[in-house]
């Protein structure tokens, strides 16, 4: 079965890039190597943000199996693997492509998984809400794997 979604076929030639470079053949291969490793992308990214696009749970998959192709042991490390991800999923041309957002979630993530980062608050308008549920979200999940709890506001 071949995955699509909207808006996939003005990122279909950056996936397959992506998917080429880490040796998997299509984003159902990218998601049964998650799944092998115990990771359910879907039920991780529905269960953060219940309205999420299905781009968006694609896009994580792809990071996911990036970050398992390298062989990530440390969180932060996998972060940053999973915005790589995130950044092939970038529309060519977009703000987002060129503001390099999808790698600058990984970072993100990336910071509030180093022990150095003491506090996380995000402030949004109404018209940013679901950005700042998801990355309150992130900044929760992280204290899964910090040895001192950051202070989420």
């Amino acid at each position: 079965m071949a995955i699509t979604f909207e808006g996939y076929e003005k990122r279909e030639k950056k996936i397959n890039e992506a998917l080429a470079k880490y040796g998997m053949k299509d984003l159902e291969e990218a998601r049964d190597l998650c799944l092998s490793k115990g990771v359910d992308v879907e039920k991780i990214i529905k269960g953060t943000q219940p309205i999420a696009f299905e781009n968006a749970v694609w896009a994580y998959t792809l990071g996911c199996a990036i970050a398992i192709k390298k062989g990530c042991s440390k969180a932060e490390e996998a972060a940053v693997a999973i915005g790589e991800g995130l950044q092939y999923f970038c529309v060519p041309g977009s703000v987002a492509e060129q503001r390099l957002v999808g790698q600058g979630h990984g970072n993100l993530a990336a910071m509030l998984l180093n022990e150095n980062t003491k506090c996380f608050c995000f402030l949004a308008g109404h018209e940013s809400f679901a950005a700042a549920e998801g990355a309150i979200g992130i900044a929760r999940t992280a204290n899964k794997v910090r040895k001192e709890p950051l202070r989420v506001s």
